[in-house]
């Protein structure tokens, strides 16, 4: 992995998984030096106890100790494995979730602009995938030190029957080692770009499935299953590549075996047939335990690949937190064309105009949702444009227009706009929303399951749980978007009246943008939008 934010955030991973991994090491060379011995023991054994049995000694041939050692190998290997395993993928586990956190937390803190241009689907991909192939960084870090004691250990094994044969068994380590890191390096092309295709068919399937409804409406599910299926070859054809070259490394790995092997045997003609049998098993279980090492080679492509696609989000700037502290809750507007509108704490204005004249716009820059100019907005005096989005959002009580519900309860998705509020604070914001009534006749009440983005509510009631959750945030200003849109007459009425008592009772201030005559009563000043310009973005 080159260096970069990414590789920093992995490289703290290791230092803070720096025990386990050192015993997931340990335990990994402990399997690699029994499971040399054992096979070369076996052989030993086997060969021996032939030979006495061949020549009549079989009363003088001692069994006992080879078998106690070559079970005790095979327990050691055993167990050594399962600890290698155990303890690499605990750190592995535990050091990608704190890599999600992180990189979610870089997400949340980016400028607007590039946080909310990641697309659900593939920020999914990149912090479920693309964070997921990683993982072998860390796990693949004893595979060295076994194969290194792999290599000593074979080594060391078959110069029992001559230095020649200990000379063929490192050379073809090599040689084996050397030749799968050049076909891993073939391979990471076809890992690229098998990365790239999976996070392609997760991005079209979320987006996909998020529009099922509009997909059946119009007929396009054969359409949808197409363009899904286009993805999914794409994503067949890079696994058949990634296999192919795969393929080509198993079959160089047990052809480079056979000729260890052989060759091991044929130099150690000259020493005693136990010797001989040792030393040849023992060079094939010598380049078996490397390996693991060499299977590695194959994900370097997926690897660079996801920290390619990881590293914009970590080197994003974050976005601004200068500014002063607002010395009071007024407001000052710029609208378009340059006149400027002063609000004072508790005032109400209602925000009107032509669709796309820059109305929810005005809203999204209040929250730091969007940039904006300097001078654009103020708040007590602070201009928006440098205060830290905390700062802003902690003014502002937000119902967007588009009500984004999070799966789960009423009451989770209520405590969303007020964590510590009671029971009665709730039941205070679904009555003044004029939803209470609904609620109690959900099966559960508040713990009532409402599905994914609120599917089991209509599109009104999710409108009016997103207009609840923001009365329960105790902030001096309210910035509605379209509260009522969607609510017949009666219910419109029912929840512009309960809302005028409560601001009466609160005195927080109002900012309403909205198209319907019964809603805009609620306010007793106005500025409309319609001079034909979009609220200006930031340059």
């Amino acid at each position: 992995m080159t260096k970069g934010p990414l590789a920093n955030l992995v490289g703290a991973q290791r230092r803070r998984h720096r025990a386990p991994l050192r015993t997931a090491a340990a335990c990994a060379v402990g399997c690699a030096v029994a499971a040399v011995a054992l096979l070369a023991l076996s052989s030993q054994f086997i060969a021996g106890a032939a030979l006495a049995g061949a020549t009549g000694t079989v009363l003088a041939f001692n069994y006992l100790l080879p078998a106690a050692a070559i079970r005790g190998l095979a327990i050691l290997r055993t167990a050594g494995r399962y600890g290698e395993r155990l303890e690499s993928h605990r750190a592995a586990l535990s050091a990608m979730a704190h890599i999600r956190t992180a990189l979610f937390a870089a997400i949340a803190a980016a400028p607007p602009a590039q946080a909310l241009g990641l697309a659900t689907g593939e920020a999914s991909a990149r912090l479920v995938q693309d964070v997921g192939a990683l993982e072998t960084l860390l796990v693949r870090q004893s595979s060295r030190w076994a194969a290194g004691a792999a290599l000593i250990s074979g080594v060391a094994l078959t110069g029992l029957a001559n230095w020649r044969c200990a000379a063929a068994t490192a050379g073809f380590f090599i040689v084996a080692v050397t030749a799968a890191w050049l076909i891993g390096r073939r391979a990471r092309t076809c890992g690229a770009a098998l990365q790239q295709a999976a996070g392609r068919l997760k991005d079209e399937t979320f987006a996909l499935l998020s529009a099922a409804p509009e997909l059946a409406a119009y007929e396009l599910q054969d359409w949808a299953a197409d363009r899904i299926a286009m993805e999914g070859a794409a994503l067949a054809t890079a696994h058949r590549r990634l296999a192919t070259i795969e393929g080509m490394q198993t079959a160089m790995c047990a052809a480079t075996s056979a000729l260890t092997a052989i060759c091991v045997l044929l130099l150690a003609q000259a020493a005693p047939l136990a010797l001989a049998a040792l030393a040849t098993l023992a060079a094939l279980a010598t380049l078996d335990g490397g390996f693991g090492l060499v299977r590695g080679f194959l994900r370097d492509g997926q690897t660079a690949e996801a920290a390619q696609r990881l590293d914009p989000i970590l080197t994003a700037p974050p976005a601004r937190r200068i500014g002063p502290t607002p010395s009071c809750f007024a407001l000052m507007l710029r609208r378009p064309g340059g006149a400027r509108v002063a609000l004072a704490p508790g005032e109400r204005l209602a925000v009107t105009g032509r669709s796309g004249a820059g109305k929810t716009t005005l809203l999204e820059m209040l929250v730091k949702l969007r940039d904006c100019n300097p001078g654009d907005l103020a708040i007590g005096g602070a201009d928006v444009a440098g205060l830290a989005p905390q700062t802003a959002r902690g003014v502002f009580a937000y119902a967007a227009q588009s009500a984004l519900l999070l799966s789960g309860t009423i009451a989770e998705n209520l405590r969303l706009g007020a964590p510590d509020a009671n029971e009665r604070d709730l039941w205070a914001a679904l009555f003044d929303a004029g939803l209470d009534l609904r609620v109690e006749a959900l099966p559960g009440r508040l713990e009532a399951q409402i599905g994914e983005d609120g599917e089991r509510l209509s599109g009104g009631e999710r409108r009016r749980l997103s207009l609840a959750r923001a009365l329960l945030k105790p902030a001096p200003w309210l910035l509605f978007d379209e509260p009522t849109e969607g609510l017949d007459a009666d219910t419109e009425a029912l929840v512009i009246e309960r809302l005028r008592r409560r601001l009466q009772h609160t005195r927080q201030g109002l900012i309403l943008v909205s198209h319907r005559p019964a809603a805009l009563t609620l306010c007793t000043r106005s500025l409309i939008i319609d001079t034909g310009a979009a609220w200006p973005e930031a340059a």
